[in-house]
């Protein structure tokens, strides 16, 4: 045990050495381009590696160097690997998180441990897709890794990632393809790649696959989706695992699941932002993250006693409101310890009446009916929201089209911690039906604002694998637990449970109208009521920080026609941003999305999204954008992608891609 009145600091800063570029050649030849950060000392140290595809000279330098400086100044390395096919590295990049990919970062470790600056000890740590090589990489047990932190990732790609929500197809797998594509075809920097880039760009536009097409044609958790999915055997990972997500980001489901099967040492932390580091946090309060990761590295690749693992095994931020409610402020709220996982909770019940919440259930039968000719979900378009305008709005809009159920006023503050679940008996006029439930937290003003929510296709209700179709009449009794939550309700607030069959434009629509009728009597909703405990014995050991500043908001239009016809736009502003050091200047536009659809016919839905990046240095200057579109018929999706490409400002590439996929029970 440390001792608790010598509070652990972080050591003394040192020079730090930055080394631009350097190669790391794969056994099948490959070069992998990778950044370091180094501390300016004599003794050996251990080393951290960030993997991603973002492009480490441009896209994500800024970021790349402040965690660089940091780290190494506190005496861990930084390295920063370009994937292979992105950035500098060579190449093509065909997918995510690929067997190839995962080989490629445990011949990184193997690297960086055999520098004669390291002492051996490799860790591993990411945002996103940084989190989720993370973890994969872990899977394989390279012996140099000595411990992970993954941040905002998915251990469960089908489930919780940027392609489908509940077993139905997103908006989001709309926008991320467009980013995706930009990624996989963006032009390597000929300052460090050398001669030979231009032939290397033009290879990975030529190869860059038609991806969204590849994504929707993979309706069900299949082999495609599972690999590269750490959820299923999460005893691979053999070292010890720090996980961290944020409250206004929905990649917290690993974080239970993991905690649940790691059979590692393992803590997490879920703190009051969005998709990205804890510092510098959005909406935050964020923390002095350096304080804790410098404090995780130096435990497990220093072999320094340091406490990091005393205390309890999860910290949390228990929000006092939603995001939206406060912007642009911070979230009100407190840290909470769980000393355990799950943590202790007592199930509170309510029984479904006519739109009440109730104690008990009702004797006989009660029916009740959920059409899908109501646009319910433009309060809530965005799964993986990034500025203030895709948070989750005021909810009353979206009540209004819903069956909703309120709880009596709280006579006293509330406070829930973990994953709310509705049990309900249904039954579906077609084949193909989804269920949202949605809980916000109604205030004494009377407006509604989201605390969780849950989608289920339906025909998922027993396996995303093996979906199968509804019998139109028969009654199923159907689970749908929500998003993984905290939440303290104040005295006068009521809950309520809102549901509905649609959450457009987030979700693609069922293929026809279709009704759902609920036995009201044989259903129930229940929260997970933390057990009344006092506050931490002791603070949380990290400082929290002022809010970091987003990006620009986006234009975001709304609107149901009182012809019935639902829009919905979003509009990103374009951003340019010259780098001192390099003279490069980046120019960004989108993900921007069109969505529009008649409520009356589903198969009127369609998407479009489009984005856009140029890099220019000089004689440099290299264009892309990327472009989506889906329409549909009751049987068939219809993708069409298309990629264009500028030198100069003068086309240089374009190719179009359609394909019609079928709809499998979705």
């Amino acid at each position: 045990m440390t001792d608790p009145d010598r509070p652990w600091t972080l050591p003394e800063p040192l020079a730090v050495r930055e080394i631009e570029n350097d190669w790391i050649v794969t056994a099948d030849g490959a070069r992998l381009a990778v950044q370091l950060w180094l501390p300016d000392t004599a003794e050996p140290f251990p080393v951290v590696l960030e993997a991603i595809p973002y492009r480490k000279r441009d896209g994500t330098r800024a970021y790349s160097r402040y965690w660089g400086r940091q780290l190494a100044r506190r005496g861990v390395a930084y390295a920063r690997l370009d994937a292979r096919g992105s950035g500098d590295s060579g190449g093509l990049l065909a997918d995510e998180y690929l067997p190839r990919e995962r080989a490629d970062c445990a011949e990184a470790i193997a690297w960086l441990a055999a520098q004669p600056w390291c002492n051996g000890a490799v860790g591993m740590r990411g945002v996103s897709w940084g989190g989720f090589i993370t973890l994969a990489t872990a899977a394989l047990a390279p012996p140099a890794l000595q411990a992970i932190m993954p941040m905002c990732a998915s251990d469960r790609r089908y489930t919780d990632d940027a392609h489908y929500v509940g077993g139905a197809f997103a908006l989001t797998g709309l926008k991320w393809a467009t980013s995706m594509k930009l990624v996989m075809a963006g032009p390597p920097d000929p300052a460090i790649f050398g001669e030979g880039w231009e032939h290397a760009w033009r290879e990975r536009l030529e190869a860059a696959p038609a991806i969204a097409a590849r994504w929707l044609g993979h309706q069900r958790e299949d082999d495609y989706w599972r690999q590269g999915s750490v959820g299923f055997s999460p005893q691979a990972i053999g070292c010890p695992v720090y996980l961290v997500g944020g409250w206004v980001d929905p990649y917290n489901e690993q974080i239970p699941r993991l905690l649940s099967g790691l059979t590692v040492p393992a803590r997490a932390l879920i703190g009051p932002w969005q998709h990205g580091y804890p510092q510098p946090a959005t909406p935050g309060p964020g923390l002095d993250w350096i304080v804790e990761e410098v404090r995780w590295w130096r435990q497990w690749l220093a072999v320094e006693a340091n406490g990091v693992m005393e205390g309890p095994r999860v910290w949390a931020w228990i929000p006092e409101a939603s995001a939206a409610q406060t912007a642009p402020g911070p979230i009100p709220g407190r840290w909470i310890a769980e000393p355990a996982w799950p943590p202790a909770t007592t199930p509170l019940t309510f029984h479904l009446g006519r739109g009440r919440l109730t104690a008990g259930a009702a004797e006989t039968a009660m029916l009740a009916e959920l059409r899908s000719d109501a646009i319910v979900g433009l309060q809530t378009p965005e799964w993986v929201p990034f500025a203030p305008p895709q948070f989750p709005q005021e909810q009353s809009p979206d009540d209004a089209a819903s069956l909703v159920f309120d709880s009596d006023p709280l006579a006293e503050p509330m406070e829930i911690f973990g994953h709310p679940t509705l049990r309900v008996r249904l039954a579906a006029s077609a084949p193909v039906a989804k269920l949202v439930a949605r809980l916000t937290e109604v205030t004494p003003d009377g407006r509604s604002w989201l605390v969780s929510y849950g989608v289920l296709n339906l025909t998922h209700r027993t396996s995303h694998a093996s979906p199968e179709p509804l019998t139109p009449g028969v009654f199923l009794d159907i689970e749908l637990p929500l998003y993984l939550t905290a939440r303290r309700f104040r005295p006068g607030s009521r809950l309520r449970l809102a549901l509905s069959e649609s959450l457009w434009p987030l979700l693609w629509p069922s293929p026809e109208p279709v009704t759902l009728t609920l036995d009201l009597a044989a259903s129930s909703f229940t929260v997970p009521v933390r057990t009344p405990v006092a506050d931490p014995p002791f603070p949380i050991p990290i400082v929290e920080t002022a809010p970091g500043a987003g990006r620009d908001d986006p234009a975001i239009d709304r609107n149901v026609s009182p012809e019935g016809r639902a829009t919905f736009t979003e509009l990103w502003p374009t951003s340019l941003a010259t780098i001192p050091d390099t003279a490069t200047t980046v120019e960004r536009s989108g993900p921007n999305v069109e969505a529009s659809m008649d409520v009356s016919d589903p198969t009127s839905c369609r998407w479009r999204a489009w984005q856009s990046v140029r890099y220019r240095r000089g004689d440099w200057d290299c264009g892309l954008t990327s472009e989506v579109e889906i329409r549909a018929d009751a049987t068939h999706f219809h993708v069409r992608e298309r990629l264009t490409a500028t030198r100069n400002g003068a086309p240089v590439f374009e190719r179009e891609h359609a394909a019609a996929i079928a709809r499998d029970l979705m």
